[in-house]
């Protein structure tokens, strides 16, 4: 009795830190596919910890609980596949158009998943049949003199054991394709996951041997436990240190929107005033003829900055941004399609070198489109008439957990002392320009966690600069 109770408490470790994991990343569906692992692993052990139980309760008992509770180890395999499914599905691990990851995804679909469940829940109800489980026999642990049941398995028992095996194939799947993963935290958690579930499955295997007792799976699940519950943390306070800094930059430029927003607030309520006077005094008859026209002067002036504080409230009153996961290859492609008239006027040649497929972030298809519409529109426009290299390239590359957007082109280039400044609102080096352009793509870009910044600049064109992180979590987005 305290033997099994010892083997049902480490097995319940697991599931406690796949409660916490929860905890901290609510609505995430890898959470949860996590935590169902967890309580297959809890599952697995308290499975062997009823076959210590022979003293305890009717062997009857014990084979029926032992049967009940082998749900944990047999849907532990399409639980690891649909674990596989959603690492692929929700972070798009990059691996350079490779012919083998094609068919991958091909393999890892909402089709096949449940055609695995369905083949899951067959071997399950095989062993409650004398063809996966005849019954069972008693037998000593390896060199103690401590006696437990241990399964007299049945002929088609094979199954079982073809199905379990798949569960270390889809873990060497998920090492490998971890590998691929652009966020840095994610990848080494998930590499240490998938390591360590491989040495539990080692360990676990031992079971199917006569008298070797759960010491080994015991001494797995601990070591499993611990070295996740390491990685996890370190992941968790890599990743919330990082969010945390970029909170504080948006605090800051929250609250200098806010002075903004106030200030523009009783400009606009001083305009007011005086656009009713100036048109009070226009109608006057004994006005002067100067007068009359200092006053159509005012009304001007009044109705220009009228114009201004109106761009300078949009620009800042942008709604709340909805991320949702999007590929940014489409995302640039589409923006080319809708500047393609522009690109025609000023004889461009654009270029889209698409490096990843596919290239996906929890972003706003919406806003980063109109973001790469106007830097096309910014380049086409920096290149003169005269110039004979009428070009603009996009790039894409992958560094960490960042991906990284550069837009190069051949206009005639900014001066360094102006790399910061074309960021600011309502400063354009065009007549007709308002010069919200930049602003407002430097601003989407915070509000997507990025940066935006001028790489290099000269006589022989520019290179633009976007980073974009892709977190995990949709919390942290």
């Amino acid at each position: 009795m305290v033997i099994a109770s010892l083997i049902i408490a480490i097995g319940l470790i697991p599931l406690v830190l796949a409660i916490n994991v929860l905890r901290i990343y609510k609505g995430s569906e890898l959470g949860i596919a996590l935590l169902l692992f967890m309580l297959s692993i809890s599952l697995w052990q308290i499975d062997i910890g009823v076959l210590y139980l022979k003293d305890f309760l009717p062997e009857n008992v014990i084979l029926l609980l032992f049967r009940l509770f082998r749900v944990g180890p047999t849907f532990i395999v399409p639980l690891t596949f649909y674990l596989t499914y959603l690492i692929i599905k929700k972070h798009a691990p990059n691996f350079k158009n490779t012919t083998w990851y094609k068919l991958t995804l091909s393999l890892f679909n909402t089709k096949v998943l449940c055609l695995f469940f369905v083949w899951t829940i067959a071997i399950y109800v095989l062993n409650w049949t004398k063809f996966g489980i005849e019954g069972l026999r008693v037998v000593n642990v390896l060199n103690t003199d401590t006696r437990l049941y241990f399964p007299t398995y049945g002929e088609f028992h094979s199954l079982y054991l073809l199905h379990t095996s798949i569960f270390l194939f889809l873990l060497i799947f998920i090492f490998i394709i971890s590998r691929g993963i652009q966020n840095v935290y994610l990848q080494s958690f998930l590499s240490t996951f998938s390591f360590c579930s491989m040495l539990l499955f080692v360990t676990g295997f031992l079971n199917f041997i006569p008298g070797t007792g759960a010491i080994f799976s015991s001494m797995g699940v601990i070591v499993f436990s611990s070295i996740i519950v390491f990685s996890f943390v370190k992941m968790n306070n890599l990743i919330t240190l990082k969010y945390n800094r970029l909170i504080e930059r948006q605090k800051k430029l929250d609250y200098t929107g806010d002075i903004a927003t106030s200030l523009i607030h009783e400009v606009k309520n001083n305009l007011q005033i005086i656009k009713a006077y100036s048109k009070l005094l226009h109608r006057t008859a004994s006005l002067p003829k100067q007068s009359i026209e200092m006053v159509e002067m005012i009304q001007k002036s009044t109705q220009q900055l009228e114009d201004l504080t109106h761009s300078y409230t949009e620009y800042l009153n942008t709604k709340t941004i909805e991320f949702k996961l999007t590929d940014l290859n489409e995302a640039i492609k589409e923006a080319i399609d809708i500047t393609s008239e522009i690109i025609k006027e000023n004889r461009v040649k654009v270029s889209f070198l698409e490096k990843y497929k596919p290239l996906k972030a929890y972003v706003s298809d919406t806003y980063l489109k109109q973001v790469f519409v106007n830097l096309i529109k910014n380049s086409c426009e920096s290149i003169n008439d005269e110039d004979k290299q009428r070009e603009i390239i996009i790039y894409t590359q992958i560094k960490d957990d960042q991906i990284i957007i550069d837009i190069s082109d051949t206009g005639e280039g900014i001066p360094i002392d102006q790399w910061e400044y074309i960021f600011d609102p309502f400063i354009s080096s065009k007549n007709a320009g308002m010069g919200v352009g930049l602003p407002f793509v430097r601003k989407i870009i915070f509000e997507h966690r990025g940066e935006i910044k001028v790489l290099e600049s000269s006589l022989k064109g520019t290179t633009l600069r976007i980073v974009l992180p892709q977190y995990e979590f949709s919390d942290f987005n």
